[in-house]
């Protein structure tokens, strides 16, 4: 029996896939547990679908780690997720490099605690020069905030006389997201069921493939993302046409 890999066209592959992880907290209830675990086995499905992604050959793999929204969670738990967040980037930072991979982050990064922004630094440096799989990590990051920051940018820049009201584009306002040097996705996933997008990427989803998948993120292995991809090479892409 094939695998569902090898059913893969890599001719057709999507340029750009985001996943919004979701679940980790359902899944660990469901195991018993308190949240936490939920999250700390989430950074196995991290490491199996950034891994498989770059195996592949897909160019952009971004990542809903953690939104703006989710600074008003439990303080412990938001503790609990800070420091795994720090501890993941520093011992993931020599693999990341050994298989080539660039670590980019999009968000409002001023709000992360100083250790953790000033890891998150370091390994985006040390990665910098990679040139396979580009890993995005959106962190205290909502679409809504970007837009808001982007209009604000634009609104400056229109007073000081940089640009006119009719200059106003959408390419001007994709020039001043934080996803400006990163292509708009061509997939979503959404894991655990949920069907909603949660406030990420709004502008850039436009004509995105979206996939939904009952899940839950800690239990996301490799064939899932596989399936994910067969699933979207299935599907005809009219851009509104």
């Amino acid at each position: 029996m094939s695998s569902i890999k090898e059913k893969i066209d890599k001719t057709r592959l999507p340029k750009h896939i985001a996943i919004i992880m979701d679940g980790n907290g359902r899944w660990a209830i469901e195991q018993g547990y308190d949240r936490i675990f939920g999250h700390q086995n989430g950074v196995t499905s991290v490491r199996e679908t950034t891994e498989a992604a770059a195996e592949i050959g897909i160019e952009y793999l971004t990542l809903y780690a953690f939104s703006t929204e989710n600074w008003s969670r439990p303080q412990q738990e938001v503790d609990a997720l800070m420091e795994l967040l720090i501890d993941t980037i520093e011992n993931e930072t020599p693999t990341l490099n050994k298989n080539n991979v660039r670590l980019m982050a999009i968000g409002d990064l001023s709000r992360l605690p100083g250790n953790a922004a000033e890891k998150l630094q370091r390994c985006i440096a040390v990665t910098s020069e990679n040139t396979g799989l580009a890993l995005v990590l959106a962190l205290s990051y909502s679409s809504r905030w970007e837009i808001t920051n982007a209009m604000k940018q634009i609104c400056t820049e229109v007073q000081e006389g940089k640009y006119t009201i009719e200059d106003i584009t959408d390419e001007l306002i994709s020039g001043h997201l934080t996803t400006k040097s990163i292509p708009d996705p061509d997939l979503m996933i959404r894991t655990s069921g949920e069907e909603r997008i949660s406030n990420f990427l709004l502008w850039q989803i436009a004509y995105t493939e979206l996939y939904f998948t009952q899940t839950h993120w800690p239990a996301f292995r490799k064939d899932n993302f596989y399936q994910a991809i067969y699933e979207f090479q299935q599907r005809e892409r009219r851009f509104g046409k």
